[in-house]
């Protein structure tokens, strides 16, 4: 048998010493592509840069000594984190109808919907809570009460749901007063749907289309009877595409109102809620509400 000339091609797995532990003292080099540690000539990394998770994370400060506070103060401050993301895409997808724009707000919905499943998922670590285990910290809120939300009630002024005895309570803030005045008045998401069905040719009639969109939305036959002939017509269609996006929404906003009615329900029974709230009785009322009504009764129609 011969043997490999220098030029030949030599295997070098085969003829490469083996490898053994670095000696004592000595620093192994890094693999292949590991992370980057070093950090920014602020001091700080660029992911906390970007992140600012030391601030999200230092924004706890429990009042009680109980360990289920912790738990409720962060569920709450995520759920805020979820209220901002849905407003994003609701006043994205309602700019996007302005311009007739129905592919990009048919993504801002579509976005808004994996968002709402995770804003619902946020109920699991409180939706288990007893009488007890709730009472043990509760009076840790005071006064304080989800309907005294800022972002919660911007979601729900873009769904329609107006009234301006809720700027109420953010007199004294006066960032989150002026956004909430300028939300108050704007057109809601349905308004903005609503006036683009007319644009196309739809009978959306006048007085829907120049009511003060200051105040709450209320059902209209006529615009039910609009959904029901385009639901009866092509399936594949951009509006009833869009309708059936706007259904997603209002189907999870329905499930969010009915979770919280049922954490509620379990931790509280029928007692007065956090802020003089009525508690049960109000989160009841809320639930039978439909987001976007007429999207529902025409189907009765089809």
């Amino acid at each position: 048998m011969s043997q490999p000339s220098p030029t030949d091609p030599v295997d070098s797995a085969s003829t490469a010493p083996a490898a053994g532990p670095a000696p004592a003292g000595t620093a192994e080099p890094d693999p292949p592509f590991a992370p980057d540690l070093s950090i920014g000539s602020n001091g700080r990394t660029p992911y906390e840069d970007y992140v600012q998770a030391d601030v999200l994370t230092h924004l706890q400060h429990p009042l009680s000594d109980d360990p289920g506070e912790m738990v409720f103060l962060v569920t709450t401050q995520v759920m805020e984190l979820w209220f901002t993301v849905i407003v994003h895409e609701w006043s994205t997808a309602a700019a996007a109808l302005r311009r007739d724009d129905l592919a990009e707000a048919k993504e801002a919905l579509r976005r808004s919907t994996y968002e709402l499943e995770a804003l619902n998922a946020a109920w699991k670590p409180l939706a288990r809570l007893t009488p007890a285990q709730f009472n043990a910290y509760r009076s840790a809120l005071g006064d304080g009460s989800g309907f005294q939300s800022a972002m919660y009630r911007r979601m729900e002024f873009l769904l329609g749901e107006k009234s301006a005895s809720m700027l109420v309570p953010h007199r004294g803030a006066a960032r989150e007063h002026a956004e909430l005045e300028k939300a108050l008045q704007e057109p809601s998401l349905w308004d903005e749907v609503l006036r683009l069905l007319a644009r196309r040719g739809h009978a959306v009639p006048e007085a829907v289309l120049r009511r003060d969109p200051a105040l709450r939305y209320e059902a209209d036959p006529a615009v039910e009877a609009v959904w029901a002939g385009i639901y009866a017509g092509p399936q594949d269609s951009d509006l009833v595409r869009l309708g059936e996006a706007l259904t997603d929404v209002a189907e999870l906003v329905w499930r969010w109102r009915n979770d919280h009615l049922v954490a509620t329900r379990r931790a509280m029974g029928a007692k007065m809620g956090t802020g003089g709230s009525a508690g049960v009785a109000w989160l009841e009322k809320r639930a039978r509400k439909n987001v976007f009504p007429e999207l529902w009764t025409a189907r009765s129609h089809v």
